[in-house]
Formats: C-alpha cells, structure tokens, sequence
C-alpha cells in the first residue's frame, strides 16, 4: 500500500470510531465531544485537498511507506 493508501484508511477508521464515540445512540457512547475529533478529521482532509499538505503523510513516508507504486503498463 501507498502513502495516500494508508491514509485513506486511516483516516476513515478515526471518523468512524469517532462518529461511534460521540452520537448518542451507540452503544459505546462516551461524549459528544468526540465528534470535535470527527471534525477535526474532516477539516485535515479538506485543508488536504488544497494545500496538499498532510501530517500523517508526511509521518508515513518517515516510516518509510512508498509514496507512489509503479504500474505496470
């Protein structure tokens, strides 16, 4: 997996333990102040989209995960 790969995933994973945490209806309810973390995920991919910087990109490829994968063509 790729960079923009892992961080999709990531990503995804903390909207949605965060929308689990912070809406009143689940069964693992703590707050709804966990769905500040919703938003504040949110406004990272968006400011993401513009500006293409991205912390957790810039963490990953630190850790060494390949930025591009070569296609085959």
């Amino acid at each position: 997996m790729t960079v923009q790969r892992y961080v999709f995933v990531i990503a995804g994973l903390f909207i949605m333990v965060s929308l689990a945490l912070g809406v009143e209806g689940s069964p693992i309810f703590i707050s709804k102040w966990m769905l500040s973390f919703t938003a504040f995920v949110g406004l990272n991919l968006f400011q993401s989209g513009f500006t293409n910087f991205c912390p957790l990109a810039i963490i990953l490829k630190k850790l060494g995960i390949p930025e591009n994968k070569l296609l085959n063509s």
